[in-house]
């Protein structure tokens, strides 16, 4: 059952034991068999480890005048350790048992501000004010009337309970955090009458922070100790991050560094070629030239006017995308223009000019 030799040691057999126990326990193994294979091995492992048993399965094998030896152990269970068989860690991970106390520290607080692009562009300084949790200054944050706090009487201040548990036929010995004082090791004996016994209490802070350069959406930014008080006033605050949400711009889209924007024209602007100014970000106008015969769907690049760039220096580029304004009414003496006009600005041959088109798209 534990693949040793007749001869093997005490340690060949809690060698075996340790490693068939690790492969086949119900709650690691994926193997449908598991949970029955491991009754097994453990049934093996408590009576070829007890010398007498062994004795007798040496002498009869499974065929003895009790049957056999592996089966009829029932619920009883047998008094072996298997936190030291098999090791604290391994039960630990399982059970959530701990040698250490949990850590004492406050809770982590995250705080959405909005920002725009041109934020992003500049990079600013920017302040907010908000109620925060503060330890309390009548019980320095004990939530203890005082601030006085005795020992933990069912672990006697460690801040851990052994528990005993039934794995199968054996007994395992376990490490947890004491549910009385919540793995801190002290209680109160009564509750502070400021904070009702939480040990905090709200007040109005302001905090100031930098925006980066070219910062992304989603950013979060780090303010050390400025989190949840720790339990009890003891240990380190947690920490407060602020969460960056860049607001959306009226006319640009970002990709990256880049800025991205669509320019309505007319078709006489896009046959005969116009200038357009529009505001920017950074104050300063803003020039998209658009040449001679342009086609809809054709882009312009405007060298280093878009956002800083995170990694390297510089700034990106806008890019404006050229689309045909289609007016929703158009004069009727408008209409009659076009007319005129329609076989001059029109393809003189519908079907070549399909064709040259596609090779054009192809080459691009």
């Amino acid at each position: 059952m534990l693949g040793v030799e007749r001869s093997a040691s005490e340690g060949d057999l809690k060698n075996a034991f340790r490693r068939l126990a690790r492969k086949y326990h119900p709650d690691r193994s994926t193997e449908d068999d598991a949970e029955d294979r491991f009754k097994e091995i453990q049934e093996a492992y408590a009576m070829l480890s007890d010398a007498q048993k062994r004795a007798h399965y040496d002498r009869f094998g499974h065929d003895g005048p009790q049957g056999n030896p592996f089966g009829g152990f029932g619920g009883g269970g047998f008094n072996i350790n298997l936190e030291d068989i098999l090791g604290g860690d391994f039960f630990s991970s399982m059970f959530g048992g701990s040698s250490r106390r949990r850590s004492r520290r406050g809770s982590d607080i995250l705080l959405r501000h909005s920002i725009d692009l041109v934020d992003v562009l500049n990079g600013t300084e920017q302040e907010v004010t908000l109620d925060l949790p503060q330890p309390c200054g009548s019980c320095d944050g004990t939530g203890a009337d005082g601030g006085d706090l005795v020992t933990c009487s069912r672990c006697s201040g460690q801040g851990q309970v052994r528990v005993r548990q039934q794995v199968g036929p054996f007994i395992q010995e376990s490490v947890q955090p004491c549910d009385a004082c919540s793995g801190r090791g002290s209680v109160s004996e009564k509750s502070c009458d400021v904070c009702s016994g939480k040990g905090r209490e709200m007040e109005s802070t302001t905090l100031r922070f930098s925006v980066p350069l070219g910062t992304e959406d989603g950013s979060r930014l780090r303010m050390r100790g400025k989190g949840e008080p720790a339990p009890q006033g003891q240990g380190e605050s947690g920490d407060l991050f602020i969460e960056l949400e860049v607001e959306q711009h009226p006319w640009f889209e970002r990709s990256n560094s880049d800025l991205i924007m669509s320019l309505p024209l007319g078709y006489p602007d896009l046959l005969l070629g116009t200038s357009i100014t529009i505001d920017h970000l950074d104050g300063k106008p803003l020039v998209v030239k658009v040449p001679s015969n342009s086609n809809s769907g054709e882009t312009i690049e405007i060298k280093k006017r878009g956002l800083p760039r995170q990694r390297g220096s510089g700034r990106g580029d806008v890019i404006v995308l050229l689309k045909l304004h289609m007016p929703s009414k158009v004069p009727k003496a408008a209409k009659k223009t076009m007319a005129t006009l329609r076989d001059e600005l029109g393809p003189k041959d519908q079907q070549q000019s399909i064709i040259d088109d596609a090779k054009e798209r192809r080459n691009s």
